[in-house]
C-alpha cells in the first residue's frame, strides 16, 4: 500500500521492547513514519511470545509491530552499537524505554548520538524517568498505575483494589511520549534544534488522575474507591437488569437527570428543587441509585438501553471482545478491520485512531519477522553482502 500519511519521509529508530516504547512508534508508523526496530536475535521483542500464539508467534505482535521493519542486532556487542549510531544519525528519532543508562552503557545515550546528529530527537520511556532517587528501580506499568494512585480506587469499597484489564500504564506513557515527539517536531521545525522527551510511567498515569491532587491540597480529601460508581458526580454507575446484566447510566447533567427520572416514572425526584444541581444530588445519592435499580431491576438490559435511548439519557451495556466484533458501529467507524497475513490467513485487527479526515493512518504492511529487514537496511547503508555476510557469521546481527 502507498504512504500517504501525514508522517511519510520521517525516519523512526525503535529500541527497547515489549509495550510503551514499541506502542509510541507504532502509533506514530500508522500516520505514515518509517520506523525502523532493532531486536535482539534468536528470540526478538518478548512480546512476539506473549499471550496467545498463532503458528508461534502472539496475534498481539500483529497489532504492535505492523508497519515497521525488523533489524536484529545484538546490542552488547560493538559493531553493533556502531550500526546503530549510523541508523541513529539518518533518522528523526529514536525511541528507547530501556532502563535508565542502559543507553549510555552502550554508547548510546542522547550525549552519544546528538553529537552525530544535533537536531534528533530522543524519547525515553522507563517507570520512574531519567531522574529523581527512584531512577533506577524496575519499573512497569503496573508499578506505574499503583503509585500514580490509580489503582488505590479501581475497587469496590472494602475490596482488594483490582488491576485494570489491559497495560493501561506503558499505553498511557507511549501517548505522552507521542505528544512529546509531535512538539519536539514542531519546536526542531523552528529552530532546528533536537531534545531528549523524558516520559515516566507512573507520572503518565498520574496525569490522568483528575482533581485527586488538588482535592487533597485544598480539603484533605483521600479520594476513595467506589466501585462502579463515579464520585461527586451523581447520578452515574451500573445498575443491575432483571435479565442479570447491568446497564451503565450517566443522568449526572442537569437536564439528563431530569429526563431520566422522567423515564424511570420518578418526575416528583425530577421536579425536586433540592436535586436540580450535582451538589444536591451527590448529597443524595443513595436515594437516587436505589430509585434507578429499582426501575432496572424490572427490565432487560435491552429495553433499559432503548427506553433511555428514546429519553436521549446517556447509557450503554458492559461489552465483551465478543459484542465488539459485531458491532455496527464499530464496523462503519473502520475499527475491526480484516488484514491478510503472509500466510494468506485474515486476522482482525483493532482500526487506526484517530480519524483524520485529510490524511488518514493506514494497515500498509505486517508486522515483521524477526530480523526481517536487517540485509536490506544494512544494504541502504552501504554494506555490501559480503560485510553483511561477515556480520552474521560473528553473530552481530541476527535474520
Amino acid at each position: 500500500m502507498a504512504n500517504t500519511g501525514a508522517l511519510a519521509g520521517l525516519k523512526i529508530l525503535e529500541l527497547g521492547q515489549l509495550i510503551a516504547g514499541p506502542f509510541a512508534a507504532k502509533t506514530l508508523a500508522d500516520f505514515g513514519a518509517e520506523v525502523i526496530k532493532i531486536e535482539a536475535p534468536g528470540e526478538g521483542d518478548p512480546l512476539r511470545k506473549w499471550r496467545l500464539l498463532k503458528d508461534g508467534t502472539s496475534v498481539w505482535w500483529q497489532v504492535q509491530s505492523r508497519n515497521k521493519r525488523s533489524v536484529a542486532l545484538d546490542l552488547n556487542q560493538t559493531e553493533a552499537q556502531d550500526i546503530v549510531r549510523k541508523l541513529a544519525a539518518e533518522c528523526d528519532v529514536v525511541i528507547e524505554n530501556f532502563r535508565p543508562g542502559a543507553m549510555e552503557g552502550w554508547g548510546l545515550g542522547p550525549e552519544d548520538l546528538q553529537k552525530l546528529k544535533p537536531d534528533l530527537i530522543m524519547l525515553r520511556i522507563s517507570g520512574f524517568g531519567q531522574t529523581g532517587p527512584y531512577r533506577d528501580r524496575p519499573g512497569f506499568g503496573v508499578v506505574a498505575e499503583a503509585m500514580s494512585g490509580l489503582r488505590h480506587l479501581t475497587a469496590e469499597p472494602g475490596h482488594v483494589p483490582v488491576r485494570v484489564g489491559v497495560s493501561i500504564g506503558d499505553t498511557l506513557a507511549a501517548l505522552h511520549g507521542v505528544v512529546g515527539i509531535l512538539v519536539a517536531l514542531q519546536h526542531r521545525a523552528k529552530t532546528g534544534e533536537g531534545q531528549v522527551i523524558d516520559v515516566a510511567l507512573y507520572e503518565a498515569v498520574f496525569n490522568c488522575m483528575e482533581s485527586l491532587l488538588p482535592e487533597y491540597s485544598a480539603f484533605g480529601a483521600v479520594r476513595a474507591p467506589a466501585g462502579s460508581a463515579l464520585p461527586g458526580i451523581a447520578p452515574s454507575n451500573a445498575y443491575r437488569c432483571s435479565d442479570g446484566g447491568y446497564a451503565l447510566i450517566a443522568g449526572n447533567g442537569d437536564s439528563i437527570f431530569k429526563r431520566l427520572m422522567q423515564a424511570i416514572g420518578r418526575a416528583d425526584l425530577g421536579a425536586d428543587p433540592a436535586l436540580a444541581g450535582n451538589a444536591g444530588r451527590v448529597a443524595r445519592v443513595s436515594e437516587i441509585d436505589a430509585a434507578i435499580g429499582l426501575w432496572t431491576a424490572q427490565l432487560t438490559v435491552p429495553e433499559v438501553l432503548a427506553q433511555l435511548e428514546a429519553a436521549a439519557v446517556p447509557a450503554g451495556r458492559i461489552y465483551t471482545v465478543a459484542d465488539i466484533a459485531v458491532d455496527p458501529h464499530y464496523q462503519a467507524r473502520g475499527m475491526i478491520e480484516p488484514v491478510v497475513m503472509d500466510d494468506g490467513s485474515t486476522l482482525t485487527l483493532p482500526g487506526i485512531v484517530p480519524k483524520l479526515s485529510k490524511t488518514p493512518g493506514s494497515h500498509r504492511r505486517n508486522a515483521p519477522r524477526l530480523g526481517q529487514d536487517t540485509d536490506a537496511v544494512l544494504a541502504e547503508m552501504g554494506l555490501t553482502a559480503e560485510q553483511i555476510k561477515a556480520l552474521r557469521v560473528r553473530g552481530i546481527i541476527g535474520g
